[in-house]
């Protein structure tokens, strides 16, 4: 059964206690906003899956009970920053498997300033879902007192570097190229261009990273409702669906932590994986993809995501980026919003608005951003832990499809 999603809403991203909301005023917003997309009313939602990472258990009844209280069933789900696209995935099986024929995603998170701690809670690193993880670092680098997510993807920076020769200007370029995407992003947490000098001059957070390669904290919800093809030609008042066309989750192996290596245990291994299923589900490969949301949540894991979807060779990522091929005018956009760099990066959030930018651009109506003749695209989702989820989204027919 064909999947589609029918309506996207997001609130502009901020930063952390920058407005006067609770989180269940950002889910609101962000859930009216897909359904007024959609055309379809609140009571005609049969069931609701909700992610978030650092509210209470079952923040995300007291977030949906704004939307109406029509008894549907509410699930919550916390998949660390993969959490969004999670979410989405729960409603396109729920869909998919003939349970529902609507079902809203929706995510959210109301954070804290200054940088994560170990784990999505910040807890005691002894006790830290991701201490395997940063287990593998302290091994190969140590541990310093930088924070300690932008501490395991510098080192994977580190790695890359000695590696294939990737240089500082190469991953700045990543910063760079992403603020500058989100200057015509009116949702995004920042909107000021940067040249790759001035992110090279930018505050250093741990080296090679510096904070404008850095995702931030920020508050924020984005919502997706999927349904059925039937339901989108019977009940939606837009019938412009964006088709889920396949997508894929993977959790870490032996292969993530057998080499030793920070890039493996952030998660190209189970990036690459996730993108071959829904290549080989969907019959497309990267070749096929106009646009992609990936989870730069550092300058270096947009590098590493590109070898992992198939972009580029191990190694290359830098070149390419450098060359110009992910931006406007190259072989992809990769981050037309801006990326989790300059958007922002509310955890619960993250995956759904990446999918709510690539409905916009497959319908034609992303604005000044908006990628010529958007046909497929792709978004990539990760959090440590891990999982990363891969989605790969076909417009509809017609103008700007």
């Amino acid at each position: 059964m064909k999947t589609l999603v029918a309506g996207v809403g997001m609130t502009k991203f901020e930063k952390p206690q920058s407005r006067d909301w609770q989180y269940w005023d950002m889910a609101a917003e962000a859930g009216r906003a897909a359904l007024l997309d959609a055309g379809v009313a609140y009571d005609l939602v049969q069931q609701v899956v909700v992610g978030y990472c650092f509210q209470a258990s079952t923040a995300g009844q007291r977030a949906v009970y704004e939307l109406g209280l029509t008894g549907v069933p509410v699930y919550n789900v916390n998949n660390n920053c993969a959490t969004g696209a999670t979410a989405l995935m729960l409603a396109r099986q729920l869909v998919e498997g003939g349970l529902s024929d609507c079902v809203l995603a929706l995510g959210f998170e109301q954070m804290k300033r200054g940088p994560l701690g170990a784990g999505a809670d910040g807890g005691d690193f002894a006790l830290s879902p991701v201490a395997r993880h940063y287990g593998v670092m302290a091994r190969s680098h140590g541990f310093e007192m930088s924070p300690p997510t932008a501490q395991i993807f510098g080192n994977a920076a580190r790695e890359h570097m000695e590696r294939y020769g990737t240089t500082e200007v190469q991953l700045a370029a990543v910063g760079a190229k992403n603020h500058g995407h989100s200057a015509n992003n009116p949702n995004a947490q920042f909107q000021e261009v940067f040249t790759v000098a001035e992110v090279l001059a930018a505050k250093s957070v741990h080296p090679p990273l510096t904070r404008l390669q850095c995702s931030p904290t920020s508050d924020g919800a984005a919502a997706c409702l999927v349904v059925s093809e039937r339901f989108l030609a019977e009940q939606a008042r837009r019938h412009r669906g964006v088709e889920i066309l396949a997508q894929a989750m993977a959790t870490d192996t032996e292969a993530s932590f057998a080499s030793g290596s920070c890039i493996d245990v952030v998660g190209r291994p189970i990036s690459r994986e996730a993108a071959g299923r829904v290549y080989e589900r969907s019959g497309l490969g990267i070749e096929d993809v106009d646009v992609i949301e990936l989870h730069d949540c550092f300058s270096i894991n947009e590098l590493l995501t590109y070898e992992a979807l198939g972009m580029c060779a191990d190694g290359l990522s830098g070149r390419l980026v450098e060359s110009g091929a992910t931006t406007y005018g190259g072989r992809w956009v990769v981050n037309p919003s801006g990326g989790l760099i300059s958007k922002g990066h509310p955890l619960g959030a993250t995956g759904l608005a990446q999918t709510a930018e690539l409905v916009w651009q497959l319908r034609g109506e992303a604005g000044a951003r908006q990628v010529p003749g958007a046909r497929v695209g792709l978004a990539h989702n990760i959090g440590l832990g891990g999982a990363a989820v891969v989605t790969l989204l076909r417009g509809p027919a017609g103008p700007g499809g």
